[in-house]
């Protein structure tokens, strides 16, 4: 090559070097001045119609997913964040990580500004999490409890090639929201909410206080018939897979189960095993501190899906006006400010009316020991879909009892124990309580044998007690008529 050749290349470069300095310095002063000299409104349009221009020519597609749409959660941004979790790689340089109180597992998140790349059916994907501050005091993130960060709107830009569109639209996004809903299952701490009737008004989110639900209740150490134990198992699973099936039919994704039976017969041990078998969160809604249907409306329309909403007690927690007096109820509420005003009818249209729609995968469960005070219009099918009778101990789960509590299968004095138990009324609560006095399996099942025979005796002495009373007052009943027979002639 010719030296003319060689410093006529060199010119060249000089050139082009010096043309894009001076472009770029012309881009520096432009930038400078637009941003000292013109209002935030013209610089947003002046560079947003710049970024349209050179979109123009690119073959990428960016999809923005903020954190809230409107004032409620954008549930694609929540399930990207727990998505993208488990697709961080070693290339990333900056994690988030905590634990919060009490919760099992350390959380990972993606720090500001880092990216996670994705392949989905041959397509790849971009996710880069923006986070941005907020200068205006009227801003307020309802997510963020500490005040350094209510002025930061958060949003992932998920970036990918303009012809995948319509495969992230109807196949990866949905695939995302699955995964998601499974890895926060799976590693979810249960809870279970009590009513925080102070701040009930201040937000759907703080109409409830959760707290860590450590109750260790599952059906395999459930003192009760081991066919019913199948059933509802078989009948929860059922229920969890059919949402498609409750789609078709037109029917609300819900489920409930009325237990009753005497006090210490296990129901709320079953509840918990309930719980700890899907999965699912408690709330425990106290119906007699509710002062009105409306703020019955407000809790349940602040319960989570694939949760368990509890009434306890409810042939006795409050006094469930039929619809029918309603009326005479509203007029004797208005001379009486305390009275409860939850009616029946108000009841019956969160569980089987059209604001039982308000949410999926949802279990009602409500207790009582006398099935016979409810009213009927509870117990048919819909409000009240599966009947469990929680009887007293069986030798069944008197054995189931002894397993977990003396870790033994068989004994000698089992037979008699047995026996024991199908004459007499006692509790697997009961039954448990004599378990737990002695860790020598001799020493215990001869005190439960003792306990059988007194609770025996006492069951009969109170039976012929209340026959004698039963007799009594008959002759009573019998000389006050003759009485009032001959006072009449």
């Amino acid at each position: 090559m010719s030296s003319t050749e060689e410093h006529s290349k060199l010119a060249m470069a000089k050139t082009v070097v010096t043309t894009i300095g001076s472009v770029a310095a012309a881009a520096m002063v432009v930038r400078s001045v637009t941003h000292d000299y013109l209002p935030p409104e013209i610089q947003d349009f002046l560079f947003s119609g710049i970024r349209t221009f050179f979109n123009r020519f690119s073959s990428q597609l960016t999809m923005v997913i903020d954190e809230f749409d409107g004032l409620v959660n954008n549930e694609i941004y929540d399930a990207a964040e727990v998505y993208l979790a488990s697709k961080i790689s070693y290339d990333t340089n900056r994690l988030k990580v905590s634990k919060p109180d009490k919760e099992k597992s350390i959380n990972i998140a993606m720090d500001s500004n880092e990216e996670v790349t994705d392949e989905f059916d041959g397509a790849k994907l971009k996710w880069v999490f923006v986070t941005t501050q907020v200068e205006s005091k009227s801003f307020y993130n309802p997510r963020d409890t500490n005040s350094t960060l209510r002025s930061e709107l958060r949003s992932f830009q998920l970036t990918f090639h303009k012809k995948h569109k319509d495969k992230v639209l109807n196949s990866y996004l949905p695939f995302i929201l699955k995964e998601a809903k499974s890895m926060h299952h799976e590693k979810k701490t249960l809870k279970i909410f009590t009513v925080d009737h102070e701040n009930m008004y201040m937000g759907l989110s703080n109409a409830w206080i959760p707290v860590n639900l450590d109750h260790p209740a599952t059906f395999d150490t459930l003192a009760m018939d081991s066919e019913m134990k199948d059933t509802l198992m078989k009948d929860l699973e059922r229920f969890v897979r059919r949402r498609e099936y409750y789609r078709k039919v037109g029917k609300a994704w819900k489920r409930g189960y009325l237990l009753y039976g005497p006090p210490g017969t296990g129901k709320s041990s079953l509840i918990a095993a309930m719980a700890n078998y899907l999965n699912f969160d408690i709330y425990d809604l106290e119906l007699t501190e509710l002062r009105c249907n409306s703020e019955l409306r407000r809790l349940l329309l602040a319960t989570a899906n694939q949760s368990i909403l509890v009434v306890e007690d409810i042939d006795c927690t409050i006094e469930l006006q039929d619809r029918d007096v309603a009326e005479a109820s509203q007029i004797h509420a208005a001379h009486n400010q305390q009275q409860n005003k939850v009616t029946l009818s108000g009841l019956l249209n969160f569980v089987d009316g059209l604001w039982s729609s308000c949410g999926d995968e949802r279990i009602i469960v409500f207790t009582t020991n006398h099935k016979d005070k409810l009213d009927p219009a509870m117990l048919r099918p819909g409000r009240m879909d599966v009947h469990v009778h929680m009887s007293y101990c069986t030798p069944c789960g008197f054995k189931l009892l002894a397993a977990n509590y003396l870790g033994i299968k068989d004994h000698e004095l089992f037979g008699e124990i047995e026996n024991a138990i199908q004459s007499t009324k006692v509790t697997p609560a009961e039954v448990a309580e004599q378990l737990l006095k002695s860790d020598e399996p001799e020493t215990t099942l001869g005190g439960l044998i003792d306990f059988l025979h007194a609770k025996k005796r006492e069951i009969e002495e109170a039976e012929a007690k209340k026959v004698e009373e039963n007799l009594v007052e008959k002759e009573s009943k019998s000389e006050q008529q003759k009485a009032s027979n001959k006072s009449e002639e």
